[in-house]
Parts: C-alpha cells; sequence; structure tokens
C-alpha cells in the first residue's frame, strides 16, 4: 500500500470528518499481524535514522494533533521506541507563557524545530491557534482566520530550507474517547492522566471537529501534507504513522557521507 497517498488530504480538499471511518484498519487483518510490521519498522526507522543524523542535510518534523485520549503519547512511545534519544526531540504544546503571549504565536514554535539531521516530535503545535483559539474565542476571528495562510508560509520557508514536516490527525470517534477516558478512571495506573477538563471540552466535541476540519482543508500543502490516520485500533495507527515515517525518509535516497 502506499501509505502516502492514501491517508494524505490532497491540497483543496474539503474534509468532512464524519466521512471518515475512525475503526478502518486497511489491509491489517489483526494486532498480531500489525505488531509483527511495527517490529520491522522500528528497525527500518533505527537505520533512518542513523543516515539522518550522519548526513546532517535533512531535519524532520512530526506533527502529532487530535481530540484528547486519541492517541498521541501512545504513538510516540510506541513508532519511536527505537529512535535515539540523542537525535529526537519531542515538544508539548501548553498553555503559552507570558513571555510567549509578548511574541507571535510562531516564535515559540520556531524554536523547537529540528536542527539538520534531527526529528523532532510536535505533542500539539502550532494548530492549537486555529483550534482552541478558535473554539473557545480567544482571539476574535479576523485573526485567528489570518493564522492558516500564516501557517502555511511558515512551513514552506521550513521546507525550504530542508525541514520534512510530515501532519498526522488521529482521528478517533467520540464514543472511543469516551471509553478511553472511562479507563483512565478505572485504572490506578492511569487516574494521573484524568483530567476533568478532558470532561468539558467534551461538551464541544462539533466545533472542534469543524475546527479540525478547517485547518485540515486550508493547511494540508504539498510541502506539509496532512494525513488523518483512522485511530480507534490503537495497533493501526502505530502501522499507519510508522510506515508514512519511512516513506518519507527514504525519498530522501540518504547514503552515509564519505570518509574525508
Amino acid at each position: 500500500m502506499n501509505w502516502h497517498k492514501h491517508y494524505r488530504v490532497e491540497p483543496g480538499r474539503k474534509v468532512r470528518l464524519q466521512k471518515i471511518d475512525p475503526d478502518s484498519t486497511g489491509d491489517l487483518k489483526s494486532k498480531p499481524e500489525a505488531e509483527h510490521i511495527l517490529a520491522g519498522h522500528t528497525a527500518q526507522l533505527d537505520h533512518l535514522q542513523t543516515l539522518l543524523y550522519a548526513g546532517a542535510r535533512h531535519s524532520l518534523l512530526v506533527v502529532l494533533q487530535g481530540m484528547d485520549a486519541s492517541g498521541k503519547d501512545g504513538a510516540i512511545k510506541h513508532v519511536m521506541s527505537g529512535i535515539n534519544p540523542q537525535g529526537c526531540s519531542v515538544t508539548s504544546f501548553k498553555e503559552p507563557s507570558r513571555n510567549e503571549l509578548e511574541h507571535d504565536f510562531l516564535w515559540r514554535v520556531h524554536q523547537a524545530v529540528p536542527p539538520r539531521g534531527r526529528i523532532a516530535i510536535f505533542n500539539r503545535s502550532h494548530y492549537e491557534d486555529v483550534l482552541i483559539a478558535r473554539v473557545h474565542n480567544l482571539a476574535p476571528k479576523k485573526v485567528w482566520s489570518a493564522r492558516y495562510g500564516q501557517i502555511n508560509a511558515f512551513e514552506k520557508i521550513l521546507t525550504e530550507n530542508n525541514v520534512r514536516i510530515l501532519k498526522f490527525f488521529l482521528h478517533v470517534s467520540k464514543a472511543e474517547q469516551q471509553r478511553r477516558l472511562r479507563a483512565r478512571l478505572d485504572d490506578p495506573h492511569k487516574y494521573w492522566k484524568f483530567s476533568k477538563t478532558d470532561l468539558a471540552e467534551r461538551r464541544y466535541w462539533d466545533d472542534y471537529q469543524t475546527a479540525y476540519e478547517a485547518a485540515l482543508s486550508k493547511c494540508s500543502t504539498p510541502h506539509a501534507p496532512w494525513f488523518i490516520i483512522p485511530s480507534n485500533q490503537k495497533w493501526f495507527r502505530n502501522v499507519c504513522i510508522s510506515s508514512i515515517i519511512i516513506e518519507e525518509l527514504q525519498a530522501l535516497h540518504m547514503r552515509f557521507p564519505a570518509p574525508k
């Protein structure tokens, strides 16, 4: 399967999340099959990261977005399990600090962009400024609506400077989100992950779906595509994301540098 083509949001496409099945598992039939594939992907990613680091010509930025409990942390844990921490960083974008608010909304993001040879993972990202800012009216419409174009321009600058960008929307159903939130309450080892704000945000589910549809439609470009990943089945989510990352890195045709 061409994972890139199958799950990529084509530029100009109008996204309707209700028409995309979050339970889909593509050609995969079972969790054991997926785990076997993922084990091979882990070894491939280890090799490709070594090539990326050694060549130091390109970098890779992986953006993970999704509703609460959609699996962003789990994707990082399982997909990147074979990555060398020396060449990888993870940044979680939470509520901006006072200092960050005194700059443009992309200022704090640019500082976390990976240098050449490295991989950076954004757990949430600059897209929060057209998601939560829109849903909760944290900025006037004329402000957040202008940010789609600003984001596209920002990402274009990055790609022109050898930063490869892959953006993944982890698509879960409202029922699956409820099941996962309840599981956190039922498991003493997951209590710490539960927050009352998760329940409060569920009231805005439809508003967030509309906001995500706009971001996915307006900001999937040839240089920085969005991928909608069916994520009700965690094992499929992991294989899908790892497959796309591998395809992207293989397309660089990297080689180890010649000895000096």
